[in-house]
């Protein structure tokens, strides 16, 4: 049976911080503290609304975790700045190891979908943008169950829709609640650890395995 590789988008194929140039163009050498400011709320939201099972889509979350940046660090940014900030989100870069380790992965036979809490155009478009929206199968978003990553749910349906058992499903991801929600779920997941320095949460839910860049994971996959 092929193996299903589920895709965490921001933070794993694409760079939530790719945002910061257009950040400086309204918030000057602030920029990448706004951008973690924002990025650390925008995943904090979707936790708290599944939890209070007030659901509203990622596009949402990410507006209004814009907004508590732009108060928190009194920028006053107007209502232009923050649609011109929205529209950057959906036309955020690639990593630069993303394309040649996805080209590896599908010519070695396996099946690849993008798994993301944003919506399904939302991630079609970023994917679209980034030039690797081709090596992907059926996008796979959260908004249909209207809960978010890490609910066990979410990752049942990756394997519902890729049609497959969870031993030959993986998850790959560089969030950590994301890869201990996978493996709660009881399917593989690969951390992908980018950033020097960052840790995994010490519970009993560990990576099945741990890379530092997607260039190792074929190598990885095929001896799982």
């Amino acid at each position: 049976m092929s193996i299903a590789l589920a895709f965490d988008i921001y933070g794993t194929l694409i760079d939530p911080h790719g945002v910061v140039t257009e950040l400086q163009n309204h918030v000057g050498e602030r920029a990448t503290e706004f951008s973690r400011h924002w990025r650390e709320k925008q995943l904090e939201y979707t936790w708290r609304r599944s939890l209070m099972r007030r659901y509203a889509d990622f596009g949402v979350c990410t507006r209004q975790a814009l907004d508590y940046a732009d108060r928190l660090l009194q920028t006053e940014l107007d209502q232009s700045a923050k649609e011109a900030l929205m529209r950057a989100y959906r036309v955020l870069p690639a990593y630069e190891d993303v394309a040649a380790s996805l080209e590896i992965l599908k010519n070695e036979g396996h099946r690849l979908y993008p798994f993301s809490n944003g919506t399904a155009d939302m991630v079609s478009a970023v994917l679209e943008n980034a030039a690797i929206d081709h090596f992907f199968e059926d996008v796979i978003s959260v908004d249909s169950l209207q809960v978010f990553k890490p609910s066990p749910e979410t990752y049942q349906h990756v394997v519902e829709i890729a049609n497959v058992t969870p031993q030959h499903c993986w998850l790959v991801s560089s969030n950590g609640f994301d890869v201990s929600g996978a493996v709660s779920a009881g399917i593989r997941a690969a951390w992908l650890q980018r950033l020097d320095g960052v840790v995994f949460d010490p519970w009993e839910f560990e990576p099945t395995t741990i890379i530092r860049s997607l260039r190792e994971l074929p190598d990885k996959v095929s001896s799982g």
